[in-house]
């Protein structure tokens, strides 16, 4: 197997925002993206990172990444990782690089004592819902998302 998995450097920034692309458009989200280059630079690398990420490469070609942050359970009064976006390339599917990704946080969470690891999928995309249960993962159907944002934050922030 040719498959390494590594945090992101100062640079790959373009490389990240490149996979962030795919994935949205993937799930028929394009139109919400507007990150640029220098937002993902500041948030991996900058005086106060907010997230992380790993890269996959697949014969030393970028095969896909997991960008991830840290989040708290007051319920268990310790931090998880909460995993934002998880991509793998579509011709690169089936070489086990989504679970290596998945495997990397989850011995991050193992070694930092975390109790969870955890994300979001979208309803209607049952092959990323069978890969995940076929790895443990289980649904919180009891759970309703919801967000505040645009005008509405700003409305709700005055």
């Amino acid at each position: 197997m040719s498959l390494e998995i590594r945090e992101a450097r100062p640079g790959e920034e373009g490389l990240v925002l490149a996979f962030i692309g795919k994935l949205a458009d993937y799930e028929k989200l394009s139109h919400e993206v507007m990150a640029s280059e220098a937002d993902i630079a500041a948030g991996l690398f900058g005086d106060a990172p907010r997230c992380h990420c790993h890269l996959a490469f697949w014969k030393n070609e970028p095969a896909g990444f997991a960008l991830w942050f840290y989040n708290f359970s007051t319920f268990k009064g310790r931090a998880g990782i909460y995993l934002e976006d998880l991509f793998v390339e579509p011709n690169l599917r089936g070489h086990g690089i989504g679970k290596a990704l998945l495997a990397t946080l989850a011995r991050r969470c193992v070694a930092e004592g975390l109790p969870r690891l955890q994300w979001w999928v979208l309803d209607w995309n049952a092959p990323s819902i069978a890969f995940y249960q076929s790895l443990g993962a289980v649904p919180q159907d009891e759970w309703t998302v919801f967000r505040v944002s645009g005008e509405a934050l700003e409305r709700l922030a005055r």
